[in-house]
């Protein structure tokens, strides 16, 4: 076997030669901030934290200056945590859509990404990124400027949904002045698996295996995919009722081989002792983060549509 020869394959996202050289295949793509000229949203890099790396694109939509404060949006994206950032053309385009439509400031963070840096180190990256906006040194002054910090929503798609369950579990809800304040979490075709198969995954053991092996690549834990970080129903996983924020929202995909780890999800918040709203929607005919790759359909817009007025609802 030569040095480029490969030593494992995680298609579509990634693979490792033999000299340990990852070769991503997927989401190396980076287009600049600026203007965006179809939906008048401004945006512009950051960086967070300096000792670490851990930066942000942040956006604004077309706004005065006399404008009333806005919602916020903190946006953790996909890749499985080992690909993709913020200025994946992909993502810019979709968090250029998102803020258009939800009339409110993002912040679409960069965490660093595994095997580089396996997990937790994304969740702390994330989470670090959050404090920021809750009185970081130097806060930007769109954010201070702009953002009613009572309306600060997480959203995320895929990997990045079970990021923002996971920082909403971390605020302590007992703490009488909590630093953190969350108001809801978005999450988009939830990144959540087990080792035992449910539901579809029974009869589909070609994505079962295929979303075991992604698993073990940014996480060689022993417990596999009933580590608490990808299976919130495992013993041991802090309850649903610890979410710190008032309201969620759960959006799967008809034809997502995690539709039913989604569906799983809202099914165990309704039988929780959870006091937030919640809402379950589904987009049939579609797969994983179909609004990603085909922005311009119908469905893909009312997908967004959909986290606008679930961000702006009173």
């Amino acid at each position: 076997m030569g040095p480029n020869e490969v030593l494992l394959d995680v298609s579509p996202y990634a693979r490792v030669l033999k000299d340990g050289t990852i070769e991503r295949l997927n989401g190396t793509q980076v287009v600049p901030a600026g203007l965006d000229p179809l939906t008048g949203v401004l945006s512009k890099d950051i960086v967070i934290c300096p000792q670490t790396g851990v930066s942000a694109r942040l956006y604004k939509p077309n706004i005065t200056e006399t404008s009333p404060k806005l919602p916020l949006i903190v946006y953790y994206h996909g890749g499985a945590f080992c690909i993709a950032s913020a200025a994946e053309p992909l993502y810019h385009n979709c968090l250029n859509m998102l803020v258009a439509e939800a009339r409110a400031i993002a912040v679409s963070v960069n965490d660093r990404l595994a095997p580089e840096h396996p997990l937790p180190i994304a969740y702390k990256d994330s989470w670090a990124a959050l404090e920021w906006v809750f009185g970081g040194e130097e806060l930007d002054e769109w954010v201070k400027d702009h953002v009613d910090l009572e309306r600060v929503f997480l959203v995320g798609d895929s990997a990045g949904a079970n990021i923002a369950h996971h920082l909403a579990l971390q605020v302590k809800k007992s703490d009488p002045d909590p630093k953190v304040k969350i108001a809801g979490i978005g999450m988009i075709h939830p990144y959540f698996w087990g080792k035992d198969p449910i539901d579809r995954e029974v009869a589909d053991s070609f994505r079962k295996s295929m979303v075991d092996t992604w698993w073990s690549f940014v996480c060689p834990s022993e417990k596999g995919g009933d580590d608490p970080l990808i299976n919130p129903f495992i013993d041991g996983s802090p309850s649903l009722e610890g979410l710190a924020c008032g309201k969620v929202l759960v959006l799967v995909a008809g034809d997502d081989i995690l539709r039913d780890r989604g569906r799983l999800y809202y099914d165990e918040l309704e039988k929780s002792n959870w006091a937030g709203s919640k809402e379950l929607i589904e987009t049939e005919g579609e797969d994983h983060v179909f609004h990603i790759f085909n922005p311009n359909s119908e469905k893909a817009k009312s997908l967004i549509k959909d986290l606008g007025s679930f961000i702006n609802q009173k």
